[in-house]
């Protein structure tokens, strides 16, 4: 699965906007979106992240798996880097580990839209869909486009 579909990358601030050029640089269309990381990570961290969105684009999903560990090794309050590995966690079928990232991605930035329609997701995948349709009441007011397509995905399923 590509990365984001519609390729939102959020507000840039400061001297993020180069990194974030550099980073939409790997980044495709489905997935964590590349241009949300803080501009007060460490460059370790924004490092490895960067490796987890490359392996990513490459459908590698164990080393950006490894990859996005590392981030958080590097700077734990780092919810875009917790974002990856549940959606990495997730293509793989690890549904409760990608759940796991997913609450602590939120713990974070309790309104991160993308965490939430991702969480649903995996809610979704694991057959969830009380779970996940709680997920979309609070996803509904933040972002239009994540709660549509998890609804959709709430509505593919209980067919």
């Amino acid at each position: 699965m590509p990365m984001r579909r519609r390729g939102r990358t959020g507000r840039l601030v400061g001297g993020a906007l180069a990194l974030a050029v550099l980073l939409a640089t790997v980044a495709g269309a489905d997935g964590p979106s590349p241009g949300t990381v803080a501009p007060s990570v460490p460059p370790s961290a924004e490092r490895h992240f960067q490796e987890g969105l490359e392996a990513q684009k490459a459908g590698d999903w164990r080393r950006a798996v490894e990859a996005y560990r590392a981030a958080i090794k590097s700077r734990e309050a780092f919810p875009e880097a917790w974002n990856g590995l549940g959606f990495s966690l997730r293509q793989q079928g690890r549904y409760a580990e990608a759940i796991q990232a997913y609450d602590r991605a939120l713990r974070l930035r309790p309104n991160y839209a993308e965490a939430l329609e991702y969480l649903g997701e995996a809610y979704v995948k694991m057959g969830k869909l009380a779970e996940a349709r709680r997920v979309l009441q609070r996803l509904e007011p933040l972002a239009a486009d994540e709660a549509t397509d998890l609804r959709e995905a709430i509505r593919k399923a209980g067919r």
